[in-house]
């Protein structure tokens, strides 16, 4: 079992001493420090120790906002340290603890409240795109083609020139007018 820390700092003047101090005080053998912003999904040292982690690690941060800055992604995280049988902790946030099962509990209510939250936006989203196409909105890319040119196209095709040389003629690849026929 190995205990590593993840500490992190959003700007080049903010320092990682405070956060690196209290990491090692925790007992962490090896410390992950990066200046990046927490927005950022890809970040290097937390992707590598992510990767580092086995069966009976535990990754520890000095607070939960130096891990995630949103719900998705902490749950995202969470989800990948547990995969490895790893556990998680926040030294200043202690409910924030997978070693326990008080922690554990509080995470699964988190975890339920962020789909909760998702189901929530995908219903309001969906009823939007329903108002939307009552009032005629149209979705997706528009044509390449005027119906004049989708109609040209049509004909040259059923007369037996190639999907090739009628999508030189306007421009497009072949596929668009391949769609264009198959409809």
């Amino acid at each position: 079992m190995t205990i590593y820390g993840y500490a992190r700092v959003s700007t080049d003047g903010q320092t990682l001493a405070a956060q690196d101090a209290a990491l090692h005080a925790a007992g962490c053998a090896k410390v992950y420090s990066e200046k990046v912003s927490g927005a950022k999904t890809d970040r290097a040292e937390l992707a590598k120790v992510l990767k580092r982690l086995e069966k009976g690690d535990v990754l520890i941060v000095a607070r939960l906002d130096r891990l995630a800055r949103s719900t998705r992604d902490l749950l995202n995280i969470l989800d990948t340290i547990g995969k490895a049988g790893a556990s998680f902790k926040s030294v200043a946030d202690t409910w924030a603890d997978t070693t326990t099962p008080h922690g554990r509990l509080m995470l699964t209510v988190l975890g339920g409240l962020a789909e909760f939250e998702r189901e929530l936006i995908k219903a309001r989203t969906g009823e939007g795109r329903k108002r939307a196409k009552a009032k005629g909105v149209k979705f997706g890319r528009p044509f390449k083609l005027s119906p004049h040119q989708r109609e040209a196209a049509i004909a040259r095709r059923e007369a037996g020139e190639t999907f090739v040389d009628i999508a030189r003629s306007y421009n497009v690849s072949h596929p668009t007018i391949l769609r264009l026929v198959s409809r």
